[in-house]
């Protein structure tokens, strides 16, 4: 497992490129336009040399990495010489689906096909492809060069070869894998989640403003970020989808996302991707402002 495709170029692709670069394995990174793949170069570049000025890498070992990325726009020729492709698209099942049977049509037969999604099936994902024992989920935490967990998930035909393999090629990675199974949200979004959808029903419903129920998990329950702020961290859509996904997966009620957090993501406040969400986010600043709306 030397080649090693990712595709999508966001913040999630580059940190994964950033990291298997890093590592010593080959990395093509894939998306649709030469600009997202030009802004996602200048993202690790930055981040490879945060590191170097922390001394976690060597101005070498910048370089050796920066070396080890290449970039196309190409997924079928990318794909065909792989031994590895990690999905890191949007959570839209459809626009899996289209790039799970692209990659499946050319990828030689001995390559495993990995998602970083961090709701959707695995099994679904799998269903896609004449490999289902060579797919498997790797749900990388952002921000990926910090975060030391990859939860590894393992679809209903997922091979213990599979598993095996993506266990060792975390743990390559420097990180620490866990193996989890094929059920919606997996373990952490199934608690994560339901957690922040509880604290958007809190200020919904009045029992607390923005800042005092994060101080409140900050404080009493010794959380490095409240539940609103790391919504915003999140993508207020993408936390969302994985509701909607949790609640057709289990049919509980429990699972509803709720309405105040269906009426931001209709319209437009997803967080610190939009610039605003339970927070107003100024590119540069650290100061956590609330938003308008939330102000007593």
């Amino acid at each position: 497992m030397k080649n090693i495709t990712v595709v999508g170029a966001g913040t999630m692709g580059n940190g994964i490129a950033h990291v298997c670069a890093q590592h010593g394995f080959k990395v093509t990174l894939v998306d649709l336009q030469e600009k997202f793949l030009e802004n996602a170069i200048a993202n690790i570049t930055k981040n490879l040399e945060r590191q170097v000025s922390k001394s976690i890498l060597t101005e070498t070992e910048k370089e050796n990495t920066l070396n080890n990325i290449q970039t196309s726009t190409d997924l079928k020729a990318t794909a065909a010489q792989s031994d590895m492709i990690i999905e890191v698209v949007s959570e839209n099942m459809a626009v899996k689906e289209n790039i799970f049977k692209i990659i499946d049509s050319v990828a030689p037969e001995h390559a495993i096909i990995a998602s970083n999604t961090s709701s959707i099936s695995i099994t679904k994902l799998a269903s896609f492809t004449n490999r289902p024992d060579k797919v498997i989920g790797m749900h990388f935490m952002n921000p990926v060069p910090v975060m030391k967990l990859i939860e590894v998930i393992r679809g209903y035909a997922t091979s213990d070869e599979t598993t095996n393999i993506i266990m060792e090629i975390s743990r390559k990675l420097s990180k620490v894998p866990v193996e989890v199974n094929d059920y919606p949200g997996f373990v952490a979004n199934r608690i994560l989640m339901p957690m922040i959808n509880e604290a958007i029903y809190t200020l919904y419903e009045g029992v607390g403003g923005v800042e005092e129920i994060d101080t409140v998990m900050k404080l009493g329950m010794a959380h490095p970020m409240g539940p609103l702020q790391l919504a915003d961290f999140i993508g207020l859509d993408v936390c969302l989808a994985i509701m909607n996904v949790l609640y057709d997966g289990f049919k509980n009620p429990k699972y509803a996302p709720c309405p105040l957090l269906v009426n931001m993501v209709t319209a437009g406040k997803l967080g610190v991707k939009s610039g605003e969400g339970f927070y107003v986010h100024t590119k540069g600043s650290k100061e956590l402002i609330v938003a308008p709306s939330f102000l007593k």
